[in-house]
């Protein structure tokens, strides 16, 4: 069963959102299963550009498996991946379009590290419409859709507005070619407020985390639209405050971003800008 082909206004229409979300969980948990049968014995690339950016034949196998279903259920929706396209998908690229990461997290999942995820996303004209994050070591499915909440294994998922960042944890991420300027500094600074920050690998599930209430923050300064599109939906649905480098609120920052829960965004982006300031530019 395909859908009609996208509204020219590039705004998502219900019954398109509703027939995504189905179609994503769908392809989640596909991609859940082979990642899970696979990790550890995938082939890694020879000579890969980054040591944090890799490419393997799993991922492309799971980029082309979802672009033929998103093809045939979706016609006439564009779909831009982490395999096979350019660095980074700029808003505007077409109005209403999908994005999927099929392994976010490679060098974790090739070494046999149990953190990485599927991520898929519907985006248009204002944003994440629908996200899907699979968590396969945890057997967990996280879907989104924008005013319709998140769930994690049909579960609803909502963040509580009083929690202080005192005592937790926050998240980021080395860039592609290492740690970002002014990431000591950053960390020194939540240190100072009694807060531990992790590297964990994987965008999609550093984001997924604030959005679960695991952790209070995720600062990404450099990522791709795939690796956090899906992350972001759930992120919002649940909650929680998107906010670009400069501490406006954003659905989709394209040069930087903080995700935080309620009552901690003020805090975390003090971190961030501080060190941006003391350590080089944040966003480069």
């Amino acid at each position: 069963m395909s859908v009609s082909p996208p509204p020219k206004t590039g705004r998502a229409e219900q019954a398109l959102i509703s027939r995504a979300l189905e179609i994503a969980g769908r392809l989640a948990n596909e991609a859940a299963d082979v990642i899970t049968a696979t990790a550890g014995n995938d082939t890694p690339p020879v000579r890969p550009e980054s040591p944090f950016d890799w490419v393997t034949d799993v991922g492309r196998t799971l980029e082309r498996h979802t672009r033929r279903v998103l093809a045939e259920h979706f016609p006439g929706i564009p779909v831009y991946g982490e395999e096979f396209d350019a660095a980074t998908v700029g808003v505007g690229e077409a109005e209403l379009r999908w994005v999927v990461d099929p392994v976010d997290g490679t060098a974790n999942y090739v070494a046999g590290v149990p953190w990485c995820a599927y991520s898929l996303a519907m985006l248009d004209e204002r944003g994440p419409v629908v996200g899907v994050v699979a968590d396969p070591y945890r057997a967990q499915i996280y879907a989104a859709a924008r005013d319709r909440g998140m769930r994690a294994n049909g579960t609803p998922v909502r963040l509580s507005d009083s929690r202080a960042p005192r005592a937790s944890i926050v998240c980021t991420e080395f860039t592609k070619y290492g740690p970002w300027h002014g990431m000591d500094r950053f960390i020194a600074n939540a240190a100072a407020d009694h807060v531990g920050v992790r590297v964990l690998g994987s965008p999609a599930l550093a984001i997924t985390q604030v959005a679960l209430g695991q952790a209070v923050a995720a600062v990404l300064p450099s990522y791709g639209e795939w690796d956090v599109a899906g992350a972001l939906a759930l992120a919002v649905e649940s909650g929680a405050n998107v906010l670009d480098n400069r501490g406006r609120p954003a659905a989709l920052p394209h040069d930087g971003l903080l995700v935080a829960a309620p009552g901690t965004t003020d805090t975390a982006f003090g971190w961030w800008r501080q060190a941006a300031a003391e350590g080089g530019a944040a966003t480069r």
